[in-house]
């Protein structure tokens, strides 16, 4: 890849990182080819539309298809530089999948040439980057592969995990600092030439294998940090205290900066990275795992509280707000309000009612139960119980004057004003739940 003429670049895997992965890319100048298994996906992002929300990128793409400097297709392509950005599930023991990326390894094998860079984004279990080497190297033998040969390399490969918000991926992909692994320290600079195309953040160079620890070490630490939020909230309720006065006053500490509590934790990173991280060592990593736990279990939690509310109230039609994993996204991935609203629309079936301003349709687990999809004002106009699961914007926006007539249990915290359950029998209701 020669410094003064931009490479062509392979995205494979157009989902929420993938898509504005390549988006930038293009907007550099770079020729970009995307890949996805998905049909629909491709014909969409080819008619310059998009199948995910995300702040600005629908104008970006456009752009970008436009100029001609986007496509997409089901079919690999060769490219100067193959990035790969495909999901990684987990199995339910937890155990990592890595087989999306190893399909996409086969892929990218059979169009690579001298020269070629593969630079691998997918969150990882530490050493797939040298698995994805390996399998490279099994399918095609007539390349010589990074730390496999004495002489120079055919080809580098390296790893450099996104570390974006959703709502921000743009303005992130570009100004935020990004840890670039490599094979080997010349893998590094390759992939480094490639990303300094983009990224305006500091670029660090260092080995593969410290670069995939570090991407599931950063959602770790805030999956330890929220789980103690979680389990301080439900502690304030067993003594019937007020959370976010605690967590208010208690931030007032200059060394003190505890996390805004929830329902759970969702997405495709918090919820997710840290059992690989467990999985990669389970002897060693208690509190990682106890952080899951205490998590997870907050969705039990928040149900209890939910039915007490609701059962304190009976006949009355609940409004589960919010259905994302975070504010003012379509992302539903791992979602604890997902998971919440699932478990009482089984129980209350039509009593229940589902407001998501970023869903046209219900998720299928609500198929049968009765419960449906509202906007915000028929909730107000209609529901006697409210139920808030997801800070979106649209929520935080409702008066108190709207809302001081239901019954409310915000788990997010985000109406702060509302007053206290009416009556003790309320209060002790929802300290019982608890």
């Amino acid at each position: 890849m020669k410094s003064d003429v931009k490479p062509d670049v392979c995205v494979v895997g157009l989902g929420y990182i993938g898509l504005p992965t390549a988006a930038v890319v293009a907007r550099s100048g770079c020729k970009v080819h995307g890949v996805d298994v998905t049909q629909a996906v491709v014909d969409t992002i080819n008619r310059g539309e998009i199948h995910i929300e995300e702040v600005d990128l629908d104008g970006l793409v456009h752009g970008v298809v436009q100029r001609g400097l986007l496509k997409a297709s089901t079919e690999m392509a060769p490219a100067d530089v193959f990035v790969i950005a495909v999901p990684t599930p987990f199995d339910q023991d937890h155990a990592p999948d890595i087989s999306y990326v190893l399909a996409a390894g086969e892929a990218v094998a059979r169009v690579l040439k001298p020269g070629d860079t593969v630079i691998l984004e997918s969150t990882s279990p530490v050493g797939t980057t040298e698995q994805l080497r390996d399998l490279i190297a099994a399918r095609r033998p007539d390349l010589k592969c990074p730390d496999l040969t004495a002489e120079t390399p055919d080809i580098s490969i390296a790893y450099c995990p996104e570390r974006v918000l959703p709502g921000k991926i743009l303005e992130e992909l570009t100004n935020n600092d990004r840890s670039i692994g490599g094979i080997t320290p010349r893998c590094a600079r390759k992939a480094l030439t490639f990303y300094k195309l983009f990224v305006r953040g500091t670029c660090v160079v260092t080995d593969s294998r410290s670069a995939e620890m570090t991407k599931l070490v950063e959602n770790a630490y805030r999956d330890v940090n929220i789980a103690f939020a979680n389990e301080l909230s439900i502690v304030a309720d067993r003594m019937g205290l007020d959370v976010w006065e605690v967590i208010r006053l208690a931030n007032r500490h200059p060394r003190v900066n505890i996390l805004t509590p929830g329902p759970g934790v969702g997405g495709h990173c918090i919820a997710v990275d840290p059992w690989f991280i467990v999985h990669g060592a389970p002897e060693d990593t208690p509190l990682i795992r106890t952080a899951r736990g205490v998590n997870d279990g907050k969705i039990h939690h928040v149900v209890q509280r939910a039915e007490a509310l609701i059962e304190a109230h009976p006949g009355q039609t609940v409004a589960c707000l919010g259905l994302a994993f975070k504010a003012n996204i379509d992302d539903f991935r791992e979602s604890p309000a997902r998971a919440v609203a699932a478990r009482l629309a089984r129980k209350y079936g039509a009593l229940v009612r589902l407001v998501e301003p970023y869903a046209s349709a219900l998720p299928r687990e609500f198929e049968g139960t009765g419960a449906q999809l509202i906007d915000i004002d028929t909730a107000l106009e209609t529901c006697g119980v409210l139920i808030v699961l997801v800070d979106h914007d649209q929520f935080k926006a409702v008066p108190l004057a709207e809302r001081a007539r239901h019954h409310v249990y915000d788990t997010r915290g985000i109406w702060l004003d509302q007053p206290k359950p009416a009556t003790s029998q309320d209060r002790e209701n929802l300290k019982l739940a608890s």
